[in-house]
């Protein structure tokens, strides 16, 4: 919506307020730390809970309003959290119907975060060494109660804008236009005793009167904080711009604690033993850090930030279910909790070996594909499935007499329908098919006429574009188009795939081999992937010939010195074995080359290395490289490697 701009909200949307109104939304988000339902450290225990605590869950107010802040912001400000506010655009101002109230004024501009520009090793020496101090990870709460509270003594009395659930004021609203309700408050801080209780404020309407919703009643607004007892969580305030420096170390103070418990905390982190808290911190630092400046190509890191909302949204519905109970439960009602807490569980491992650099270097977690193989046909035959709008006898001139055929003008159709040793031939057109992130039989397709002209786009709405685990897949004289799928544009599990004459376009990763499977790439064009055009994990096996490289690691980063992935990218443990010949690699944000090995060695060989042959450079480099290669299973051959940002190839310890 354009700044400026006014909505209407129908007259029966706006709330009637009266007292005891506040407690039928008792449960509105999960925190997971509650003595009743936080623990659940066995499915027993979840259904257990359900007997134990029937009533709605106390939780602590700082968490309670982390965790209710991810609901209601939109996911555009939700994801970003963390990297500080960005400076605002004055607010659109909505309107419900017009009355004789006060018409409420804009919202000023909140502070804008010093966050947004920190560092990583800012980040790092900020959470570890200032606000944690070492702590364990049951003690988090009081070590960020501490820390606020020290920065709230600065200043007594300052103006913020409250942003809260517009359920509060509205009975119906439509979420997109109405993402929160804001307030100009009057803030005082009164230093509290205890963690839980330390991060409420006591708030009173400013005037002059001010909101994001042009004409909400003042006199709703005065209810409603009446009903809260004018007590609001801090959390959900934001200090106004142009007050003295010291509200700015409490802006900074808000964001830091925000972004704590939006992505650091875990729900689980005081129910697991972890002996050095500050490290796991600091690997989550780390994982958002990878996600923001792009290691972590934007793709993958959307499946990571859907996972992790997910869980939170899984844990949300478990702890409702749980206290819609009243009674002991029934046979389904239990059946129903252990589901979802395994559900839970099994989010959770997923989240855990994100943020595992180990594991999270070494790939994908889970199969992608888990349909069975279908084999050959009963009768033993073959058949040619053309897909085309409409077939004529030119089309099918250059096949046999006895080739059975299947005419299909939806190439989903014509794959569906596939057995092994079957083959599909696709006339120019655009084609969209989810099946070919279902590849398990022994297929060839091949494109007729231009590969420009046989155009397939990958549909946005599914994680992968193509993906095979089948013996021996070929596709042919085509183009790739990939469209926020969020995995590589081709992804080989396991198995063999030939690519031959391809242009592949990518929008996030490249071309994946996974451990254990084997590609041949001949007389392609790789472009446009956000990491490497070729991405070759441990154990794998790769054949490159006759094709280009080029334009891939397009990571939206101003750090260059994180953007190393280029064409070719190797992870060495154990070696993935890889010939390359007459490949042309150029302009790649990264290197041309890049593998990673575990060894304590670490270099760099120039462009003019490669280029000349072994004939001309440093000698020494020569022979290191010559014996890296052999040791790796890698042969190169005649590849031009040029114009690549960082240099032609990188060897480092992983």
């Amino acid at each position: 919506m354009a700044s400026g701009s006014r909505a209407t909200v129908p007259e029966d949307s706006v709330r009637t307020v009266s007292p005891g109104r506040r407690g039928e939304k008792a449960v509105s988000a999960l925190t997971g730390d509650s003595v009743e339902a936080g623990t659940l450290k066995s499915a027993a225990s979840a259904v257990r809970w359900v007997v134990a605590s029937p009533r709605p869950v106390k939780r602590k107010d700082f968490r309670e309003a982390a965790q209710r802040r991810l609901q209601l912001l939109p996911g555009s400000q939700a994801e970003g959290r963390g990297q500080g506010p960005e400076e605002e655009e004055e607010e659109p101002l909505l309107s419900v119907p017009e009355e004789d109230d006060e018409k409420a004024q804009p919202l000023p501009p909140v502070c804008v975060s010093p966050m947004r520009g920190m560092w990583r090793e800012e980040k790092v020496a900020l959470y570890c060494d200032e606000v944690l101090q070492g702590c364990k990870a049951e003690d988090a709460d009081d070590a960020m109660c501490r820390y606020l509270s020290e920065k709230l003594k600065l200043k007594g009395k300052w103006l913020g804008v409250w942003k809260t659930n517009p359920e509060l004021f509205f009975v119906k609203y439509e979420e997109a236009s109405i993402s929160f309700v804001g307030i100009l408050v009057e803030v005082t801080c009164k230093l509290r005793q205890s963690s839980s209780s330390c991060f409420k404020v006591t708030v009173s309407v400013a005037e002059p009167f001010s909101s994001n919703i042009a004409n909400i009643p003042r006199d709703l607004v005065d209810e409603i904080l009446e009903e809260l007892e004018h007590s609001v969580p801090l959390l959900e305030v934001y200090p106004v711009e142009g007050q003295d420096s010291d509200l700015h170390d409490i802006a900074l103070a808000l964001e830091v604690v925000r972004f704590f418990y939006d992505f650091l905390w875990r729900d689980w982190d005081d129910e697991e033993s972890c002996e050095n808290y500050t490290a796991l911190i600091e690997e989550r630092i780390n994982l958002w850090c990878d996600i923001q400046d792009g290691t972590i190509p934007g793709p993958i890191a959307q499946r990571f930030k859907k996972t992790l909302e997910k869980y939170k949204n899984k844990r949300i519905e478990l702890i409702e279910y749980q206290s819609n109970i009243k009674e002991d439960p029934s046979a389904a009602e239990a059946v129903e909790c252990w589901k979802k807490y395994y559900e839970i569980v099994m989010l959770c491992g997923l989240l855990k070996m994100w943020e595992d650099l180990r594991l999270r270097v070494h790939g994908p977690f889970f199969p992608r594909i888990l349909r069975r193989r279908k084999g050959k046909r009963d009768f033993g035959k073959t058949i040619t499935h053309i897909v085309a709008k409409v077939m004529t006898t030119d089309m099918v001139k250059d096949l046999s007499s006895d080739t059975l055929l299947q005419q299909h003008d939806d190439l989903d159709l014509a794959l569906d329908s596939c057995y092994s040793g079957d083959t599909v031939v696709i006339f120019p057109g655009e084609y969209q098919a989810v099946n070919l992130a279902l590849l398990t039989d022994d297929i060839v397709i091949k494109g007729i006429g231009k590969r420009e002209e046989i155009m397939i786009t990958s549909e946005p709405s599914y994680d992968s574009f193509v993906v095979s685990k089948a013996d021996n897949v070929k596709l042919m004289h085509l183009s790739l188009i990939q469209q926020g799928t969020v995995d590589g544009i081709v992804v080989v599990e396991s198995g063999h795939m030939t690519l031959e004459n391809c242009v592949l376009k990518c929008e996030g990763t490249g071309v994946c081999v996974l451990t254990g499977a084997a590609l041949t790439i001949t007389d392609c064009e790789i472009t446009g992937a956000q990491g490497a055009g070729v991405e070759l994990y441990p154990g794998s096996i790769a054949i490159l010939e006759r094709n280009e490289i080029h334009h891939c690691n397009n990571l939206r980063t101003t750090d260059s010195s994180k953007s190393t992935l280029g064409g070719v990218n190797m992870k060495v443990l154990p070696a993935p074995k890889l010939k390359m010949t007459n490949n042309h690699i150029y302009n790649n944000n990264g290197y041309g080359v890049s593998i990673l090995q575990p060894t304590e060695q670490f270099f760099i060989v120039a462009e003019e290395t490669l280029s000349k042959g072994t004939a001309s450079g440093d000698k020494k480099d020569d022979n290191m490289l010559s014996k890296v290669m052999q040791n790796l299973n890698l042969e190169m051959n005649n590849n031009k490697i040029e114009a690549n940002l960082k240099g032609a190839i990188r060897i480092v310890t992983s």
